[in-house]
């Protein structure tokens, strides 16, 4: 009972402290002290081991994967807030701590599972306070639940090796509410040292101290009754079964109460980990009309039922009593089918990219309001590119600079290309269609017939606005090896007004995260689109809700963060240097968008395109974005090729390349690529080697 008072009465004086005096200090302290309680008595208790999750760190953008760190010798994660004074005053003992055993293999988080905390009063807090420790965002809060928080400033010590929780509890014996004091006994310090030493960590001899952590939806799975019929099949029906159907590219159908329960477990991991849905945009930047992500409501109920044992509840099983089947067109019967030659994809080996093309069966010109690409062998096929050509060209040789409008592109996890309203992109009749294939042997021989469905507006539907397709890429990339952060930086001035409305990042084994910046011509930078975990198995299109308006004069600005460490599973191998190439072994970047420009109409078509065109090796090469490359910058095969010239190429000796000095190279590598074209033969494609041809109405 005594034991009991004194609690009552810590309580009372911590929330005196924490929250402060009112006129009714009193009243407002016992209040506080009741919500602090019934939180104590809510805390779920510290777990013994700690599953795997994957959470963005509120600074940088970048996602963290608890088990890719598995080859570090201790990992320090502590609970934190926004306005926490306790949060606050503990971060220079967490920073010396931090730097005390980094070279020892450990790594520190802080954890911010506050409902409350937005990404920017996190980024703010941090750079009010000079936190320069990792803030990961447990907006979801299923991580904070997990560990059993209850407050801030609790410290969890963990050993990677079996990813059991050695210690948890406080920093020091200096936290404390309204008193600053120094600290006597070094908790945190003690257990790291000893887990390091591969002892046990010893027993924090006080309870942590910190502001209170709200877990609204903590122990109510069961109370609530959470089940699969009533909250679960729902959900799944709504964001999952389009991919978990039959017939659907997901690795199994959820088609009733049973299928689903028995991969309860892996859904919650893929959850957990951020792995599924596909769907990579991070939620704290811009809104995007194609969101197939799970609201956070939608996460935790998922979660909270496979916690709770997937119990099914009464009723009708929601996907049991309907058969869910695959489309073979989604967007519905084509227009247009346009079939990719076959190709056989070895069992092993390396194909290199292949350029087929079909005949372009039109006889008039057709305006384009949707496309979807039909690949066959899902394993096999890595992408699919397509461009119009004016030229039939010799088989095998479709490439890419002679094409002209795009009809549709596919990539693992790429969905149907769909114009906006009264937006489409014009198709001429005749020529051909030119494909860009990449093959990827997996075991087995198989043939692909990939298939592309257009879909057309009606003669009497024209629409006003043009569509085109361009992107920021850069083949001069060079990532060293064993670096785990390596960034490239790459930008297109934008010549005219431009409304952008989606962009799709592109990037191999080795690609990290992505984000797409604009920058005004009056300096100010915004971003578009960030992609915290860049996932090479699962790439796609992001359509922006709002068509996004860039001024002419203005900079689109794409960043790519690769990984070429041993901590990234998919790298084939993390000694070597890689450089641009068409493998996926090797490295890109590249971010398609499509846009259209302002004041350009159907009837009234501009070649603006071009201009776009003009500054490309500036925006490759120019990596602090100063308008000029400097002999420093340079890097890749072109950067190589320029440093050769480039004495005689900056012509004011000012030891930069600008604007005016690289159109002139530009110009003079043109009139020696026109000459060695001009030598060269385009006849047509004499009929017995043709591609298949063309069908009609999806036949």
């Amino acid at each position: 009972m005594l034991s009991a008072r004194i609690g009552v009465l810590g309580l009372l004086a911590s929330a005196a402290l924490v929250y402060g005096c009112s006129t009714n200090g009193a009243q407002s302290a016992l209040d506080h002290a009741q919500v602090a309680a019934g939180a104590e008595a809510m805390a779920a208790p510290t777990p013994a081991t700690i599953d795997n999750f994957m959470l963005v760190d509120a600074q940088k953008l970048e996602a963290h994967d608890l088990y890719r760190m598995a080859d570090d010798k201790a990992i320090v994660l502590v609970s934190t807030g926004v306005g926490c004074p306790i949060a606050r005053s503990m971060v220079p003992a967490l920073k010396a701590l931090r730097d005390r055993y980094a070279a020892q293999g450990v790594e520190m988080f802080l954890v911010d599972s506050n409902l409350q905390d937005s990404r920017d009063a996190i980024a703010a807090e941090a750079k009010e306070y000079g936190i320069d420790i990792p803030i990961l965002m447990d907006s979801n809060q299923l991580v904070g639940e997990a560990l059993g928080v209850t407050r801030t400033a609790e410290v969890f010590v963990i050993t990677p090796k079996t990813w059991k929780v050695a210690y948890h509890g406080p920093v020091s014996d200096a936290a404390d509410y309204g008193v600053q004091k120094a600290a006597t006994k070094e908790f945190a310090n003690d257990a790291l040292a000893a887990v390091l030493a591969g002892k046990p960590a010893p027993a924090a001899t006080q309870a942590s101290k910190g502001c209170l952590v709200d877990f609204p939806e903590r122990g109510k799975a069961a109370a609530t009754r959470i089940s699969y019929v009533k909250d679960v099949a729902p959900i799944l029906e709504a964001k999952c079964v389009a991919c978990h159907e039959e017939g659907g590219i997901g690795p199994f159908a959820m088609t009733n109460y049973a299928m689903v329960k028995g991969f309860s477990p892996m859904i919650r991991e893929v959850i957990r980990t951020d792995r599924m849905p596909p769907y990579n945009a991070d939620p704290h930047v811009g809104k995007f009309s194609d969101d197939k992500s799970l609201t956070p409501k939608e996460i935790k109920t998922i979660v909270h039922w496979v916690e709770a044992g997937a119990p099914r509840g009464d009723g009708v099983d929601p996907l049991g009593a309907k058969k869910h089947v695959a489309p073979e067109w989604p967007l519905g019967k084509p227009d247009l089918v346009l079939n990719v030659p076959a190709y056989t994809i070895p069992a092993s080996g390396v194909v290199d990219y292949q350029h087929p093309y079909a005949i372009n069966p039109l006889t008039e010109g057709k305006w384009l309001r949707a496309s979807t690409i039909k690949v066959e062998s899902r394993q096999g096929v890595h992408h699919i590119l397509t461009g119009y050509m004016t030229e039939v060209p010799k088989p095998g040789q479709a490439f890419e600079n002679k094409w002209g409008v795009s009809v549709g592109g596919y990539a693992v996890g790429a969905e149907s290309e769909i114009a906006p309203k009264n937006v489409g992109a014009y198709l001429p009749p005749g020529g051909a269609v030119g494909f860009q294939t990449h093959y990827t042997p997996f075991g087995k021989e198989v043939t692909d017939h990939s298939q592309v469905a257009l879909y057309f507006y009606k003669a009497n539907e024209k629409p006003e606005m043009v569509m085109h397709n361009s992107v920021i890429v850069n083949n001069s990339i060079v990532l060293p090896p064993n670096d785990g952060h390596h960034l490239e930086t790459t930008y297109l001035n934008i010549p005219h007004e431009m409304l952008l409305y989606s962009a799709f990042p592109h990037a191999h084994y080795r690609g990290a995260s992505a984000d797409l910046w604009l920058r005004t011509p009056d300096g100010k930078d915004r971003l578009l689109l960030s992609l915290p975990r860049y996932d090479f198995s699962w790439q796609r299109a992001y359509t922006f809700a709002e068509p996004v308006k860039v001024p002419a004069g203005s900079k689109l600005i794409a960043h790519f963060i690769y990984d070429n460490s041993k901590r990234n599973p998919n790298n084939p191998d993390p000694n070597k240097t890689v450089v641009w190439g068409d493998q996926s072994w090797e490295e890109m970047f590249y971010t398609a968008l499509r846009y259209r420009w302002i004041g350009e109409t159907s009837a009234k078509m501009n070649d603006f395109d071009k201009d776009l065109d003009q500054d490309r090796i500036l925006g490759m090469l120019d990596q602090n974005i100063d308008g000029k490359i400097q002999k420093a910058e340079l890097k890749g095969q072109m950067g190589d090729m320029i440093a050769k010239y480039f004495d005689v190429l900056d012509k004011n000796h000012d030891g930069a390349l600008d604007k005016d000095e690289l159109a002139a190279m530009q110009k003079m590598m043109g009139g020696q690529r026109r000459k060695r074209e001009a030598s060269a033969e385009t006849p047509k494609a004499p009929a017995s080697t043709a591609p298949p041809a063309a069908t009609r109405g999806g036949k």
